[in-house]
C-alpha cells in the first residue's frame, strides 16, 4: 500500500516503495514574489499500484509530475525535499544520470499528445529514436519493439500504422502512439497528466482499460494526474487531492469517495453531474483558488469554506496522518449534504419543467440537411465544379439528412463521439454554415430565403459559445470591448456603454471590474463566463454550446452549468447543448439526440434515453458514461473506432461494432422512425421485434 508523508515502510511487512516523495517543494521565482507551486508534499508508491492525483487548475499536480520527471523550466526550482526513486534522490542527482532514468525507468504521458509526437517526422523514425537514445540494439530490432508496442496499445495493423505522420491518426490514436511510446522500455513509473481529459467517453474508457490492464500485467506503477473523480474512482487504488500546492487529502480511493474528510474533496465529489438529479443545480465550490504568490498564513481553502472559522484564518490546520490522512480543523463526520434539496433546486425543477410542459412553436428546425465538405479545400460540394475538381475520393458528407427541432426554452442535447458531425451541425444551426441540402428554419421561416438585412438581425438571436473560451476571445483586447464591440455594431446599447458592459458581465457572474482584464489575466472559468457575457449582449434567444464545459475543471463545470441553467429562467433561453460528456448531458437536457457518423440515429426525452435507450450504439455510449462508483473496476469497451466520413461502410453506418449486427444491416440503411411517442431511433432491430 502507498503510505503518506514520512511514514518508513516496515521491513519486515512492507516492501520498500518504488517512489518516496518527502515533503517536496517547487518555488517559481518571478517579478511579482515568489509562487510556491508546491509545498511540502509527501507521498510514496508502490510497484503495481495507481496513484490519482486530483485537484483544480493550479493546485499543484501536474507540477508535482513535472519535479519527479526533473522537467521544470526556468524560473522553476525544487527549493527543498527529495524525490527517492528506488532509493536514489533525483533532486540531486547529475544531469547526465538523471537523462538515463528519463523515458527509460520513468515516463510521462502529456494531455496533448502533440507535446510528444514531431508532426513532421514518421512514428516509426520518432519511436526507434527513443529507443536508441537509451538502448544500443540494431534498427531492425528497434522497430519490431516500436511495432509491438503500438499492438499492446490495440492500435490495428501495427506495422503499416508505424510508417504514417502523427497526423494521419485520430485524437484517440495518437493517444495510444504517446502511451506506446512512453512503454517502450517497460518503465518501472508512469506519470500520465490528464491523458484523456479532452476525449470521448468511448476512447478514454479504451485507453484507461489498456492503462489497467498494462499495469497488471507488467508490474508497473501509475500515478495518474486528472480533475475527473469518475475516472479515478475507477482506476486507482488510492488517491491524493491537491489544493494550493499541498496535499489536503489521502487515502484508499474507496474511504476518500465515499467518506471524504476534508470540505475540498467533498465538495468535488458533489460538484460531479451524476452526484445530482437531473434538472437541479449542481453544488458548486464558489471562488477560486488563492495566489500562489499570496498564500494565506491559514488554512488555503478558508474563504471557501462553509465550515471555517477564526482558527481556519489565523494558522495552518494540523495534519491528522494514517491511512487517511488530511488537513482540516473541521473534518467531515457524515456524508455532505445534497444539493438538489434546497430553495434554488426547486425553483431550477420549475424552470425545467416550464420549459417541457409548456413548449411553444419551435425556435430551430433542421429539415433534411446534409453538408458536403471536399476534403482538399474545404468546399461544399457544388463547388467543386467551378473549379473543375472531380469529386471521387474527395466529398466528406459530414451531416446527412437530419431532421431535428428545438423548442422555445427547451434544452436539447446533442451526443456523439469525436467527428460525428455534432459541430458541424451546431455551425449549421447558427447559420455560421450553409447546408448543401434541406432547410434550416429560424420561428418557422427559411433563413435563405430572408432578405440579408432581415437574415442579419435573425441572425443575432442565436449565439455560440466554444470549448475553448481562449481561442475564441481576442487577445489583443479588453474584456470591454470584446462584450461591446457586437453590440455597439448593431446599435443595441441603450445609455451608456460601460453600464451596458457592467450588466452582462454580473449577469454572468462576473465582477464588473473585469472589464479592464485582457482574456491571458483571466480563469478558465472566468474566460468561458466572458464568452457568455458576449454572446447574452447581442440579446439572443438561442444558445449554441459545443463543447462548452468540456476542458472545464468539475468545480468550474459545476459553475457554469448553474449559469446556464439559471439563464434558461431569467431570460427565457433556449439551448442546443453539444458534449460527449454524458453526465453533463443528462443533468441539462430536456430532450437528446444522438449522432453516429453524421445522422441523429436516435432522439427522444432525456429521461427516456438514459432509462430505455433503444440503438445499440446509445445504450453502449451509456454503459461507458463516467460514474463515481469504486465497485465498478472495468470499463467496458466499445469495440473499434468511428468510421472515416470519406469511405462509411455500406447499409448502417454503425453495424461493424454493432454486438447485435446481422445480413441486413451490411447492406440496408436503416431509417429513422418512431418507435415510442415522441422517441426515435434508426435500427433494423426494431422492424425484428
Amino acid at each position: 500500500m502507498m503510505g503518506v508523508g514520512d511514514r518508513v515502510p516496515n521491513s519486515e511487512n512492507e516492501p520498500a516503495p518504488l517512489l518516496d516523495v518527502r515533503n517536496l517543494r517547487v518555488w517559481f521565482d518571478t517579478r511579482e514574489g515568489t509562487a510556491k507551486a508546491v509545498d511540502d508534499v509527501s507521498f510514496t508508491l508502490h510497484k503495481g499500484k495507481i496513484l490519482g492525483l486530483v485537484g483544480e487548475s493550479g493546485s499543484g499536480k501536474s507540477m508535482t509530475g513535472f519535479s519527479i520527471m526533473g522537467l521544470l523550466d526556468s524560473p522553476g526550482r525544487i527549493a527543498g525535499g527529495q524525490v527517492l526513486f528506488q532509493g536514489k534522490d533525483l533532486v540531486r542527482m547529475k544531469a547526465e544520470n538523471l537523462r538515463k532514468i528519463r523515458g527509460k525507468r520513468i515516463a510521462m504521458i502529456f494531455q496533448d499528445p502533440m507535446m510528444t509526437l514531431n508532426p513532421v517526422l514518421r512514428i516509426d523514425t520518432q519511436m526507434i529514436e527513443a529507443i536508441l537514445a537509451h538502448e544500443n540494439v540494431p534498427r531492425h530490432v528497434a522497430r519490431a519493439r516500436a511495432r509491438d508496442a503500438l499492438a499492446m496499445v490495440g492500435i490495428p495493423s501495427p506495422e503499416e500504422r508505424l510508417s504514417a505522420y502523427p497526423h494521419q491518426f485520430s485524437g484517440g490514436m495518437r493517444q495510444r502512439v504517446a502511451i506506446a511510446t512512453a512503454l517502450l522500455h517497460r518503465p518501472d513509473l508512469i506519470i500520465a497528466d490528464e491523458p484523456t481529459t479532452a476525449l470521448d467517453v468511448t476512447i478514454q474508457a479504451q485507453i484507461i482499460a489498456e492503462v489497467q490492464k498494462l499495469v497488471r500485467d507488467l508490474g508497473m506503477a501509475l500515478i495518474w494526474i486528472t480533475h475527473d473523480l469518475s475516472v479515478v474512482a475507477r482506476l486507482a487504488d488510492e488517491v491524493a487531492v491537491m489544493y494550493a500546492g499541498q496535499i489536503v487529502e489521502h487515502g484508499g480511493v474507496s474511504d476518500i469517495v465515499n467518506h471524504p474528510k476534508h470540505p475540498y474533496t467533498a465538495g468535488l465529489l458533489d460538484s460531479v453531474p451524476s452526484r445530482s438529479a437531473p434538472g437541479r443545480p449542481l453544488h458548486q465550490i464558489d471562488g477560486v483558488a488563492p495566489s500562489a504568490l499570496n498564500l494565506p498564513s491559514g488554512c488555503a481553502f478558508r474563504s471557501r469554506c462553509r465550515h471555517a472559522d477564526a482558527s481556519c484564518w489565523s494558522m495552518p490546520p494540523p495534519s491528522v496522518a494514517g491511512d487517511h490522512m488530511y488537513r482540516c480543523f473541521h473534518p467531515l463526520s457524515e456524508e455532505p449534504s445534497d444539493p438538489a434539496q434546497t430553495v434554488e433546486a426547486r425553483i431550477f425543477a420549475d424552470v425545467a419543467a416550464s420549459g417541457s410542459q409548456n413548449n411553444q412553436a419551435p425556435v430551430i428546425e433542421l429539415c433534411g440537411v446534409s453538408r458536403r465538405f471536399s476534403r482538399s479545400f474545404g468546399l461544399i460540394e457544388r463547388g467543386l465544379a467551378k473549379i473543375g475538381l472531380g469529386q471521387k475520393n474527395l466529398v466528406v458528407q459530414a451531416v446527412k439528412n437530419v431532421d431535428l427541432i428545438v423548442e422555445k426554452r427547451t434544452v436539447v442535447g446533442l451526443v456523439g463521439e469525436s467527428g460525428c458531425g455534432k459541430s458541424t451541425l451546431g455551425r449549421i444551426a447558427t447559420g455560421v454554415l450553409h447546408a448543401s441540402d434541406g432547410e434550416v428554419r429560424w420561428n418557422g421561416r427559411n433563413i435563405d430565403t430572408l432578405p440579408i438585412v432581415q437574415r442579419r438581425a435573425e441572425k443575432l438571436r442565436t449565439q455560440m459559445i466554444y470549448q475553448n473560451p481562449f481561442a475564441s476571445l481576442n487577445p489583443r483586447l479588453r474584456v470591454a470591448e470584446i462584450i461591446a464591440e457586437a453590440p455597439r455594431v448593431h446599435s443595441l446599447i441603450e445609455g451608456s456603454e460601460n453600464d451596458y458592459v457592467d450588466a452582462q458581465l454580473q449577469r454572468a457572474g462576473l465582477d464588473p471590474l473585469l472589464k479592464w482584464r485582457y482574456p491571458h489575466q483571466l480563469s478558465g472559468g472566468q474566460r468561458q463566463r466572458v464568452g457568455i457575457a458576449r454572446a447574452l449582449a447581442v440579446r439572443p434567444e438561442i444558445l449554441v454550446c459545443d463543447e462548452s464545459v468540456a476542458a472545464l475543471d468539475v468545480s468550474i463545470q459545476a459553475q457554469i452549468i448553474n449559469l446556464f441553467m439559471r439563464l434558461r429562467g431569467d431570460l427565457g433561453l433556449t439551448y442546443l447543448f453539444i458534449s460527449h460528456d454524458l453526465g453533463v448531458v443528462r443533468h441539462i437536457s430536456d430532450r437528446v439526440a444522438v449522432m453516429y457518423l453524421g445522422q441523429i440515429v436516435e432522439e427522444a426525452p432525456a429521461a427516456e434515453i438514459f432509462s430505455q435507450p433503444n440503438h445499440p450504439y446509445t445504450q453502449l455510449l451509456l454503459e461507458e458514461m463516467p460514474r463515481i462508483d469504486t465497485r465498478r473496476r472495468t470499463f467496458p469497451l466499445l469495440k473499434g473506432e468511428l468510421p472515416s466520413p470519406l469511405a462509411p461502410p455500406g447499409g448502417c453506418s454503425f453495424h461493424p461494432r454493432c454486438p447485435h449486427a446481422f445480413h441486413r444491416c451490411k447492406i440496408e440503411e436503416p431509417q429513422i422512425r418512431q418507435v415510442a411517442p415522441g422517441h426515435r431511433s434508426a435500427c433494423h432491430l426494431n422492424d425484428a421485434v
